[in-house]
């Protein structure tokens, strides 16, 4: 099995937790990995994205365009920006929660998060989109978001892992308080449905 996946949002989202989370599980079941994140600004918001490599034959950490079997969005727009790097037939999640970047804040560009889903709906062939409020009233919390992405990558199929695999990863990475709640994130999906 080889998988290529990658994750994007901005700081302060929990896209390297994720990221970890994935790699974690991956190490557990003896899947070989290569990572490379890019964090650039991630305490002002700024774009952060993750590559992540899973199986044999696999020399480098990073991941050519059109190569990518998964995209994990944690933003719509920081999602388009990375559509180029997926595959024919791959699959991409994205969260509806738009977040707005600084350039948009600071009046230097345009930003409508509604037109990046659309733009996503007319270029992907396997869409999910999570509505992340409605999870985050669900659950209690916003801070899931990172492990309610990964229930829906799950779904996908494009993952290379179970659900099981995850919550091993969760109980090694995740502090004992919060194990409980990011089970009960990672199901989420599965137990609501899709959007």
């Amino acid at each position: 099995m080889n998988k290529n996946i990658i994750l994007c949002g901005v700081g302060g989202q929990g896209t390297i937790l994720a990221s970890r989370l994935i790699a974690t599980a991956a190490m557990t079941k003896d899947i070989p990995i290569k990572t490379a994140e890019t964090i650039g600004m991630a305490q002002r918001g700024g774009s952060v994205f993750s590559h992540l490599r899973l199986g044999q034959g696999t020399n480098s950490p990073l991941i050519a365009k059109g190569e990518v079997d998964l995209i994990i969005g944690f933003e719509p727009g920081e999602t388009v920006r990375q559509l180029p790097f997926l595959k024919k037939g791959g699959a991409v999640v994205v969260s509806r929660r738009p977040v707005m970047p600084v350039s948009a804040m600071i009046g230097k560009s345009s930003y409508d998060p509604e037109k990046m889903i659309a733009y996503l709906k007319e270029h992907t062939e396997r869409l999910i989109i999570v509505d992340a409020d409605r999870a985050a009233r669900d659950l209690g919390s916003a801070r899931t978001l990172n492990v309610v992405l990964l229930g829906a990558a799950l779904e996908s199929g494009e993952l290379g892992l179970t659900e099981e695999d995850l919550e091993t990863a969760i109980q090694q990475k995740v502090p004992e308080k919060f194990v409980e709640l990011n089970k009960k994130s990672l199901a989420w999906i599965r137990e609501n449905g899709k959007e």
